[in-house]
């Protein structure tokens, strides 16, 4: 019987700017089992600033360990798997990967702490940050410095991505994308950049099998939700030639470049990506372990509303986030990821509640609004200024900022009128 070798691999988790010690991620994989163990750091556990990282990480001393609920989830702990890349950033690290394997057959397979590693230090989400035992931060170009590039750069990660896309990459494209297109989640093209402020944004690009300019309805959506009274990533269209490209601010940085502790809602309510979780269930750990819990629940709730009445379907849990604010106290993240799907039905991928399943009406929103700590006045007032926002889209989304032409509007028009945006109408009347 052949022996099934073990791969134990050790590093340090560090938080913020400075790099502080918060604790040590051990990895382990036998055949195809794997899983993590995290433990803190004493020097942590005593400090005045601690607090736990993630929320399946209590303040306790000794090993927590942790593998995959699923084949969807991540064999690490939650806040710690934010910051690993997704779909995208996967794509283009195995494929470096495997065109190193035809040069060098003795590379052996990546591991699930592989992935983790290979997102630039620089520009990892969030303020969790990995050291290997040499003290080397991960993952570090070869000359130390940052392989994030600056919007001027643009044009040539996109030409790159849009090889890999094709699948006609080469090594140079595939070992230029390493740190610029792997630091992010999600499942299309996309790259972190330094945008002319100085300040790291997102640079999303189109697909080639889009049928519609999918990075302009993003920022359309991003910019209606700010009218909305939503707390929304920056964001803007560059344009690449005739390409558009969406930029969106980071907000998990800030003024002096710090690094904000991130989860996702998935991680806050230690979810697997298989299970159905639902809206209720984030506002109670809003008000569990909010910092401004009643402000944040009403914000989610508008948000539900802005969502239904944008058609936007794809609001899973990682498609939420959290920010420390202090002592463990979080605060809801600006809306970020948020599209107009105007192909789909209205049915929300995260449910109201488990009575009320997915949201597909405003009466339901409606109904559960004290929930959210709405009134019916408040929720009606909510409602008013929603409905308001998404009924200038055709304008907004002809703006410079946005750039769509008006040939262009028909493609989206189904996502913004329909009969829920009908039916606001008459009940504000």
């Amino acid at each position: 019987m052949a022996v099934v070798a073990t791969i134990r691999r050790q590093v340090q988790l560090c938080i913020g700017k400075v790099g502080l010690p918060v604790g040590s991620l051990v990895y382990v994989r036998q055949g195809r089992r794997e899983n993590s163990a995290f433990a803190y750091d004493e020097d942590w556990l005593a400090s005045t600033a601690r607090f736990n990282v993630s929320a399946d990480l209590q303040l306790m001393a000794g090993h927590q360990s942790h593998k995959a609920a699923s084949l969807h989830d991540s064999v690490f702990h939650g806040a710690i798997a934010d910051t690993a890349p997704d779909a995208w950033g996967r794509r283009v690290i195995a494929r470096d990967h495997a065109k190193r394997r035809k040069d060098d057959p003795r590379l052996p397979a990546l591991t699930e702490l592989d992935y983790l590693l290979a997102v630039d230090d620089f520009s990892r989400v969030g303020a969790l940050r990995l050291r290997d035992p040499n003290g080397t931060w991960q993952r570090m170009t070869m000359s130390g410095q940052r392989s994030t590039p600056p919007l001027i750069e643009l044009e040539r990660v996109f030409l790159a991505s849009r090889a890999v896309e094709r699948g006609d990459e080469t090594a140079e494209d595939l070992r230029y994308l390493q740190g610029r297109g792997t630091s992010l989640g999600g499942m299309r093209p996309k790259c972190t950049l330094i945008d002319e402020d100085g300040r790291l944004a997102i640079g999303k690009f189109p697909s080639v099998g889009d049928a519609r300019s999918v990075t302009s309805g993003e920022v359309l959506a991003l910019k209606l939700a700010a009218l909305a009274g939503i707390d929304a990533a920056p964001a803007r269209v560059v344009l690449l030639g005739e390409v558009p490209v969406a930029v969106i601010g980071r907000f998990d940085r800030d003024q002096a470049d710090g690094r904000i502790p991130y989860q996702s809602a998935a991680s806050l309510l230690q979810a697997s990506r298989d299970e159905d979780r639902s809206y209720t269930e984030i506002a109670d750990a809003i008000r569990a372990h909010g910092h401004a819990p009643t402000q944040d629940v009403r914000q989610l709730w508008r948000r539900l509303v802005f969502n239904l009445l944008i058609t936007n379907v794809d609001d899973h849990l990682q498609n939420h986030g959290f920010l420390h604010v202090a002592h463990g106290q979080w605060r809801l993240a600006p809306a970020f990821d948020i599209n107009p799907f105007p192909e789909k039905d209205r049915e929300s991928k995260t449910w109201l509640s488990e009575q009320d399943g997915p949201i597909t009406d405003v009466g339901m929103l409606l109904a559960r609004a004290a929930y959210f700590g709405l009134d019916e006045a408040q929720a009606r007032t909510v409602l008013a200024e929603v409905h308001a926002a998404v009924a200038n889209w055709r304008q907004v989304a002809l703006s410079a900022e946005v750039g769509l032409r008006q040939e262009e509007l028909d493609d989206f028009a189904p996502a913004f009128e329909h009969e829920q945006m009908t039916l606001v109408d008459s009940l504000l009347r």
